[in-house]
């Protein structure tokens, strides 16, 4: 088939249901798939679910039988649809609520594993989608997506350059993402008073800088190179979604590998890994942990006449009792010096890695893939339940107290 939304190029499903499933299985993650409710029928969505999870007989298992796979693969999470209030439909928020009821109804859970049925949520700060969603569907549905990318709302505007960019618009990118907060405060307001429980979980499964493409690339493609500046568009979100997780209960880089605020770049044979895959490595410790309030005195970065929080933080503690903070200082001029008491707890030993670079735009390349990498954190220490560090400027840091 064609490929119209991207490139118009052909797709020739190469990649297809058997190697992205088989693929999740070797890298240990759990698949998420989107089902087309834009121009797919609720028959062909019933029987890809069906395909996929049925271990009984029927056409369906046959036909992967078929294709070598004998036995269903796991699956949880499933979206029904995905944009729907744009290239998936353009439907009214009404329309698409009484379309995900349907569509949804014919979602069976095959095995003993339930379906988590995610409905489409809305763009940014589209509030009457999810209060219109909410109050028609929001009892049918286990999550809710959301989607914001960093980047100018007014789609007319140019986006800016991945590498080259100065002081404002590094400024401009961090408040931008900043705005994740408030969207997902509004969103879980309206959310609250149809779902006082939080059965329902916002699901942020797309998000991300979205800058022009590197010169030379297809448009489409959406292939851009990826700083510092991203890194921390990173750690503040991971920061948001960690201090939001009473709501969030999952959150999505969509775009892995070369599109986007990629965690991986390639060219033929060669691979990098970007500044955000190492942000990622290192708030992989929050996973599976228990979230830690933090309250902190707030510093400002300023720029003109505009400032934004200096410091984003968020802490949880895990299964072994190993407290971990992670800190942005967003800040590309002035470190800041912190004092921290930890309370409830009896700690006497850190350790800490960090995340920075030189310059506000320091990236890794295939000819310098290691210029911007984690490395050990030292001037950091531990007396008495107390913390005491200076943090960089424009730095990601993670401590481990134990």
């Amino acid at each position: 088939m064609i490929n119209t939304n991207w490139g118009g190029v052909v797709e020739n499903n190469h990649f297809g249901t058997h190697e992205f499933l088989e693929f999740c299985e070797l890298i240990g993650a759990e698949p998420f798939i989107c089902g087309n409710l834009g121009s797919g029928t609720v028959r062909e969505m019933q029987q890809w679910v069906e395909y996929i999870t049925f271990d009984g007989i029927s056409p369906m298992t046959k036909l992967r039988r078929k294709n070598g796979r004998e036995k269903p693969w796991k699956l949880k999470y499933f979206a029904v649809g995905n944009e729907n209030w744009g290239c998936g439909g353009q439907m009214r928020p009404e329309y698409y609520a009484d379309e995900y009821r349907r569509y949804s109804n014919y979602l069976g859970n095959y095995s003993k594993d339930k379906l988590y049925k995610i409905a489409c949520g809305p763009s940014a700060d589209d509030f009457n989608w999810t209060e219109v969603l909410m109050k028609n569907a929001g009892k049918y549905m286990d999550g809710l997506s959301l989607h914001y990318y960093t980047m100018p709302l007014d789609w007319s505007q140019p986006k800016g350059s991945a590498v080259e960019f100065n002081e404002k618009e590094w400024f401009d990118i961090l408040e931008m993402t900043l705005y994740m907060d408030e969207l997902i405060s509004k969103h879980t307001d309206i959310m609250d008073k149809y779902d006082p429980e939080k059965r329902v979980g916002l699901i942020v499964d797309e998000w991300g800088a979205w800058y022009q493409v590197e010169p030379g690339t297809n448009p489409s493609f959406l292939y851009q190179q990826n700083t510092l500046r991203d890194a921390l568009v990173a750690g503040i979100n991971l920061n948001i979604f960690n201090n939001r997780c009473d709501r969030v209960k999952m959150a999505n880089i969509a775009q892995m590998i070369n599109v986007l605020q990629s965690v991986i770049l390639t060219d033929g044979d060669k691979i990098i890994l970007t500044p955000t895959y190492h942000v990622f490595k290192m708030f992989s410790v929050h996973q599976d942990a228990q979230l830690l309030e933090t309250s902190f005195t707030k510093t400002h970065y300023c720029y003109g006449d505009k400032k934004i929080n200096q410091l984003s933080l968020s802490s949880s503690i895990d299964s072994d009792g190993n407290i971990h903070i992670s800190i942005c200082n967003l800040d590309p001029n002035n470190d800041v010096k912190i004092d921290c008491d930890l309370i409830g707890v009896s700690k006497n030993k850190i350790s800490g890695t960090i995340l920075t670079s030189n310059h506000i735009n320091g990236r890794n390349t295939f000819d310098n893939p290691e210029e911007v990498v984690i490395k050990d954190f030292k001037d950091v220490e531990i007396n008495n339940n107390k913390i005491q560090a200076c943090i960089p400027s424009k730095s990601i840091i993670t401590l481990k107290v134990y």
